[in-house]
């Protein structure tokens, strides 16, 4: 009978520890399958995060680029109504005239074959057709030049007007024709190539 009661009181007690054991076991990981939740929570955050600013630097770069087009166009526009001989003219008097601060820009057409000095028999013609620029004085100086269409031109060393002691001679005049300078016209400032354009007048 002691020995039944004994045996009764061990099997009590295994029994209660076991029990206990497995509560312990099963409080331990209920916690643990909340932290490992929490990485999740935070990655994601963290990549909304980087989300966003992504969004963020794409819409900034748009913007800039579309101002920088919109600039670009406006540009382009301010010259749209202006024919390309007159922007022509205009900056070649900018990069090449003697005077700038001038109340007109006189335009001259030349044909070819036109004397370089009609006042002298001796004179050779234009061997092209060449356009002379010059302001309202003779002090604002001139520009005898040819156009090839490629952002260069060829300039005559002509004068304005003739002066000094004629004859001169054939050779005088093959000189000038053989030794034209090749120049590079620079596209120069959109607002002062229309100020000039403004000035342009056709020589009588």
């Amino acid at each position: 009978m002691k020995k039944s009661k004994v045996f009764l009181v061990s099997s009590l007690l295994a029994v209660s520890l076991a029990g206990t054991s497995a509560c312990s076991h099963s409080s331990s990981d209920k916690p643990a399958a909340k932290n490992e939740s929490k990485p999740d929570i935070t990655l994601q955050s963290t990549n909304d995060d980087s989300s966003t600013d992504t969004d963020n630097e794409q819409a900034s770069n748009s913007s800039e680029q579309t101002t920088t087009t919109d600039h670009a166009d406006s540009n382009k526009g301010t010259l749209s109504k202006y024919s390309a001989d007159d922007i022509e003219y205009a900056r070649v008097w900018l990069q090449l005239g003697a005077n700038q601060d001038i109340n007109g820009l006189y335009v001259r057409h030349i044909s070819a074959g036109t004397p370089l000095n009609p006042g002298d028999e001796t004179s050779v013609s234009y061997p092209e057709k060449v356009i002379q620029l010059s302001g309202s004085r003779l002090v604002d100086g001139s520009v005898t030049y040819s156009g090839n269409g490629d952002g260069t031109i060829n300039i005559y060393n002509v004068p304005l007007r003739w002066d000094g002691q004629y004859p001169a001679g054939e050779q005088f005049y093959k000189d000038m024709i053989q030794n034209t300078k090749l120049v590079s016209i620079d596209p120069g400032e959109n607002e002062k190539i229309v100020n000039v354009i403004k000035l342009l007048k056709e020589a009588e």
